[in-house]
């Protein structure tokens, strides 16, 4: 498994080894631990950027997910790509009271089960599963790592 990991962002360092780390340690838990991953941290303007291209709606958001596994054809090591608005993820750790490496780690485990078909706009049932799942997947990685810092 490898996980490509790229950061947009210039005033936040990266803990690039934890961060792979908890990737690998999702993929194990969510049953595809030998796919390949990329991981994007980017800031606001281009999120929002992605957002409105991809999904219509002009504002940023907290994450996308790009599979790569849709359609049909044999499914390849490939998962796809999830990218992150970290200024997003830091307001909602403040909002939610807790730490932005929590709210990071969410916001990963929720675009990689995006990435392997969980959809919560599916409907209530959908998303009380992928909740589910992703509550599973968090307990399982307590402790939480640090994985940024302000430069």
């Amino acid at each position: 498994m490898s996980v490509l990991l790229r950061s947009r962002l210039r005033q936040t360092r990266i803990n690039e080894h934890a961060l792979r780390t908890v990737a690998q340690r999702i993929l194990n838990k969510t049953g595809v631990p030998d796919s390949e991953l990329s991981v994007e941290l980017v800031g606001n303007t281009r999120m929002q950027t992605l957002n409105r291209q991809y999904r219509h709606q002009d504002r940023p958001t907290d994450v996308l997910a790009f599979p790569l596994w849709e359609g049909p054809g044999p499914r390849t090591s490939l998962l796809g790509d999830v990218v992150i608005s970290v200024p997003m993820a830091e307001r909602q750790a403040a909002t939610y009271g807790h730490s932005i490496d929590k709210e990071m780690i969410h916001l990963l485990t929720h675009g990689i089960l995006h990435l392997i078909g969980y959809d919560h706009e599916r409907g209530q049932r959908e998303a009380q599963r992928m909740r589910r799942k992703e509550q599973t997947i968090l307990e399982a990685l307590q402790p939480i790592p640090k994985i940024l810092r302000k430069k």
